[in-house]
């Protein structure tokens, strides 16, 4: 996404307009995969405080069936490439699309706890598989002059996926006479929920029947005239197929299959620019984002307020992701990615802070819980600016600094480490809010948001800005 100047294209490289129809509907197919990611992660936000009253269990087991997914997530990640150069990338998404399907048939009618959790790890698989498949088919099959707009959609999929799911669990919980647990068509209202996602899973399966294989691969396994034919469909009959094919050989054949011990040097073990990657993507998680995705409708029940309007929160933050998303994309190549990460960081720390103090009103337990009208207001702007802040500056900066600040020769490598430290992250926060939440909720936010502080100074001494260098610059 960065806003240095190209080259002028070759004769006929940029997409007709009749062309370019038919390549936004190719990527949105795949970015399906991208609003499935979305989806599944954050629509058990719905069914947390429902499991906990159905299978009687405490805040650790619930976390661990919680945060169960990530370690799919992890799996699926680290496979995806491997099956996509093998199989092709259709291939890939197909398999995901299934396991989707299964993930959400699976945890709409468990039989135990555990048979939940497994379903919740597959579903994992699949969004992991999403989260790496998706990007690497649009960048392939979209034309050069419009790859850095197209690469925004699988973005722009999550958080409307994110949206999506929290809109249909509280339309289901209206249904259900704003009880969790309450019946519907003979399945109680979390399980609808956690079943929903069938829809859009058999949606993913279907457009992948239509839309075609990425070139790259059918170049890789020798099948030229189909590559050539999709080049043809994506980028315009008027290109020199032949010269296009030519091209995608060469790169292959330059490339460097990066290794982790690619990565190994320095005092630390690895490469100082490895382990500033990998601290983006830990603070990425440590302030606590995705308690809000995977937490918020038990979060604001914990404090006094009904479940329905507690949903209907969960929605409008939401919302405001996709705004404060909407804000990067617009921004990051404007005022640069270090500005727009230190802006982020200031507002996160403030709201964090805002939201610890207003949480430290909470009182009561059990049913009787209450907070003081004021300080309800509060928490719920907080966390509403927080939510901001972060979309608009660390939710996408990290992953166009991760994409763009490492040397080709480590780049593949380096952003694996980086993405298996941000699953890592994330499951610690993920299964450690239940527990720290009973213990002291206001404590838990004040811990955010020292680690939102931590992030400013983290920034200004050892990220690299990026902006305006292209990918050779970085080393």
């Amino acid at each position: 996404m960065t806003s240095t100047a190209q080259p002028p294209a070759p004769e006929g490289r940029k997409a007709t307009p009749e062309h370019l129809g038919h390549v936004i509907f190719i990527t949105a197919a795949a970015a399906m995969g991208g609003f499935l990611f979305g989806y599944d992660s954050s629509v058990i936000n719905g069914a947390v405080e429902a499991i906990r009253g159905r299978f009687d269990i405490g805040s650790e087991a619930l976390a661990q069936v919680i945060a169960a997914a990530l370690i799919g997530c992890a799996i699926g990640a680290t496979t995806a490439g491997r099956i996509a150069d093998r199989i092709g990338r259709i291939r890939c998404m197909q398999i995901a699309a299934v396991l989707f399907t299964i993930s959400a048939i699976g945890s709409a009618v468990p039989f135990a706890l555990w048979d939940l959790a497994m379903w919740r790890v597959l579903g994992g698989v699949a969004i992991g598989m999403a989260s790496v498949i998706g990007p690497a088919y649009i960048a392939e099959v979209s034309p050069p002059a419009y790859r850095g707009r197209l690469a925004s959609f699988q973005q722009a999929a999550i958080v409307v996926g994110i949206a999506v799911s929290q809109l249909v669990n509280w339309g289901i919980l209206n249904l259900a006479g704003g009880d969790q647990r309450g019946t519907v068509a003979g399945l109680e209202a979390w399980q609808w929920m956690l079943g929903v996602m069938v829809v859009p899973a058999v949606l993913y399966g279907l457009l992948s029947l239509v839309i075609p294989e990425s070139p790259r691969f059918l170049i890789s396994v020798g099948r030229y005239d189909q590559a050539r034919a999709v080049l043809a469909e994506v980028e315009g009959k008027d290109v020199d197929l032949d010269l296009r094919v030519d091209e995608i050989q060469e790169a292959m054949r330059r490339e460097h299959r990066s290794t982790f011990r690619d990565l190994l040097g320095g005092r630390a073990g690895l490469l100082p620019i490895v382990w500033i990657g990998i601290g983006l993507s830990v603070f990425q998680q440590l302030v606590g984002i995705n308690v809000i995705f995977y937490y918020s409708s038990s979060l604001w029940q914990s404090v006094g307020i009904d479940p329905s309007s507690s949903f209907f929160y969960s929605f409008t933050t939401s919302i405001i992701n996709i705004i404060g998303t909407v804000i990067a994309m617009s921004f990051v190549d404007r005022i640069g990615r270090k500005p727009l990460a230190l802006i982020g960081s200031a507002g996160m720390a403030v709201s964090l802070a805002v939201a610890a103090w207003a949480f430290s009103a909470k009182t009561g337990t059990g049913e009787d819980i209450r907070m003081p009208d004021t300080q309800g207001t509060v928490a719920l702007v907080a966390a509403h600016s927080f939510v901001l802040f972060f979309a608009l500056s660390w939710g996408v900066v990290v992953w166009v600094l991760l994409g763009e600040m490492f040397p080709n020769r480590i780049r593949a490598a380096a952003l694996g480490v980086a993405a298996s430290a941000q699953w890592v992250a994330n499951w610690a926060i993920t299964v450690s809010f239940p527990t720290l939440s009973d213990w002291n909720l206001s404590g838990a936010y004040v811990m955010y948001t020292i680690f939102a502080v931590l992030s400013i100074p983290f920034i200004l001494k050892w990220v690299p800005e990026t902006k305006g260098k292209s990918l050779e610059e970085m080393g």
